[in-house]
């Protein structure tokens, strides 16, 4: 079937499937290699279809959106995608998550795992056994979001490329959002027996480098790759003598990237307490649990034109290995 003869409507987003992977079936990408078309997917392609522009400073008005029942079914995705955008440019969940797991439900049991025995062992007795079983306690699944809530008349003078800068500035909320809900587990743990971190306490009444190097060595046999820290943290660890050196300077006013105590990736989050450093092994530490992607209300967007439409992603956490994660205070 070609791109331009697809029927679009609000049944593609009840399909159990994504917008996109829904059209992708109807009209497969790979039909289109060795064309114009190739390295657009078939949302991309029903936008050229209906000469819609999003970006740029020639992009359409919303109008453009609702000029038949066929655009206004792209609208939706488009909200999404627009979201979708500020919230994966605001996250940092790539630098404290081990593992990712989808699920179609709200009901989620992570694994915990347990090693009784010695290693290495003496001929003829028996190896380490590592325990791996389903843990207790559900997966605390929250819903993170934001309700939309305008006129169609009052933005259909405006360019979709201002209003897609709204839309990331959703996705970044829900991203910082969703980061607390993280830091809560690293800290206090998923709700089963014995996963709220371990706390280990500063030498002083302020942070010393000292206490950095009695933290990287509560590691074991983890390593401690990130901390977390509030700007009061941050603050403290740039302010130590031994984090001024001219090579560490100049990485940081040149490029942004804030020194790493110890070689580990410091990352600041509004997110910590103050007087806080979450330490972890983001190898080891953190599942990140996602029931599906980014919801709108399309019934919503397309039959009432932006009048009050929520956009919201449901994600959970859960300790892999709750020593690979300790706070200092």
């Amino acid at each position: 079937m070609a791109f331009d003869s697809i029927k679009l409507d609000k049944g593609l987003y009840a399909t159990g499937r994504s917008f996109t992977q829904a059209l992708e079936a109807a009209d497969p990408s790979e039909n289109y290699r060795g064309t114009a078309l190739e390295g657009l997917d078939a949302y991309e392609r029903q936008l050229k279809r209906f000469g819609i522009r999003v970006s740029g400073a020639g992009s359409d008005r919303i109008e453009k959106f609702f000029t038949s029942g066929q655009t206004a079914a792209l609208f939706p995705e488009y909200i999404a995608r627009a979201v979708r955008q500020g919230l994966e440019r605001a996250d940092q969940l790539g630098d404290i998550v081990a593992a990712t797991t989808q699920v179609e439900g709200l009901d989620y049991r992570s694994v915990s795992s347990d090693t009784t025995g010695d290693d290495p062992t003496d001929e003829g007795e028996e190896l380490p056994v590592t325990l791996v079983k389903t843990k207790g306690t559900l997966v605390d699944m929250r819903k993170h979001g934001r309700v939309l809530s305008a006129s169609y008349e009052a933005l259909r003078y405006h360019r979709l490329d201002l209003f897609t800068v709204a839309l990331r500035q959703i996705g970044a909320d829900i991203a910082k959002g969703i980061l607390a809900d993280a830091v809560d587990v690293l800290i206090d743990g998923d709700g089963n027996t014995g996963t709220d971190a371990a706390v280990v306490s500063k030498a002083g009444t302020s942070l010393a480098y000292g206490d950095l190097i009695s933290l990287w060595n509560s590691f074991d046999p983890f390593t401690m790759t990130t901390i977390l820290a509030g700007a009061d943290g941050v603050s403290a660890v740039l302010a130590m003598a031994e984090m001024r050196d001219s090579c560490a300077g100049l990485d940081f006013h040149g490029s942004g990237r804030l020194v790493t105590p110890l070689g580990a990736e410091l990352i600041k989050s509004a997110a910590v307490p103050t007087g806080t450093l979450v330490a972890l092994d983001r190898n080891c530490a953190l599942e990140l649990v996602k029931a599906g992607d980014i919801v709108t209300d399309y019934d919503k967007l397309i039959d009432r034109q932006l009048n009050r439409a929520a956009i919201s992603s449901t994600v959970g956490f859960a300790k892999i290995f709750p020593d690979a994660c300790v706070v200092m205070q």
